[in-house]
C-alpha cells in the first residue's frame, strides 16, 4: 500500500493558510505510508503534466492532526514519488498539534 489511508475530505479543522503563509513552513521529509489522502481521485493530467509544479509550490503540503499526516496539497506528488520507488515526500507539515 502505497499510503495510510485513503481519504475524503478534510477532517481537520480549517488552518485559514494561503500560500504565502504555506511558504512560512519549512519542508521536510515524509514517509508516503503515513500519508492519509484528503482526495479519493487523482486529476490525471496534473500527474502527467511536465510543468505540474511551476505555478505552485514545489513542496506538498501536510497537516499533521491528532496523531496523523493528512495530505492537503500535492497527491500528484505523492504518487510520483510512489511511482519512481520512493518511500518519502518533500513537504511544509503544519502542526495543528501543538
Amino acid at each position: 500500500m502505497i499510503f495510510k489511508r485513503v481519504g475524503e475530505g478534510r477532517p481537520y479543522p480549517d488552518h485559514g493558510r494561503n500560500h504565502r503563509a504555506w511558504a512560512e513552513v519549512s519542508p521536510r521529509q515524509v514517509r508516503l505510508d503515513q500519508l492519509v489522502t484528503t482526495k479519493r481521485q487523482l486529476d490525471l493530467d496534473a500527474l502527467l503534466a511536465d510543468d505540474s509544479t511551476f505555478y505552485g509550490d514545489l513542496f506538498a503540503h501536510v497537516v499533521k492532526w491528532r496523531g496523523e499526516f493528512f495530505l492537503e496539497d500535492g497527491l500528484h506528488r505523492a504518487v510520483r514519488a510512489a511511482l519512481q520507488q520512493r518511500t518519502v515526500l518533500h513537504a511544509r507539515v503544519l502542526d495543528l498539534d501543538m
